[in-house]
């Protein structure tokens, strides 16, 4: 390693991103004997990471919580007529 790089070893440093991951592994966890290569499981992963992401807010002008604006934005981005 160069060294301007600095190791920090902090016990619970990946708690965050392990949390936020939690939800999708449950969603796998039954699914996941059905992948058999990194690449048919690459578009699933994607979709539960970006429903994830709406559900949690996460999106611009789309707030946690609020059902019709993430129904609205995914009703436009796939092109869905209701």
């Amino acid at each position: 390693m160069p060294d301007a790089c600095e190791v920090r070893q902090v016990k619970y440093l990946n708690n965050i991103v392990e949390q936020d991951h939690r939800f999708i592994k449950r969603l796998v966890r039954p699914t996941g004997l059905g992948f058999k290569s990194l690449y048919a499981a690459w578009r699933p992963l994607k979709g539960f990471e970006a429903t994830n992401m709406i559900r949690k807010g996460q999106i611009e002008g789309i707030e946690k919580g609020d059902i019709k604006s993430q129904v609205q934005f995914i009703e436009d981005l796939f092109q869905i007529a209701t």
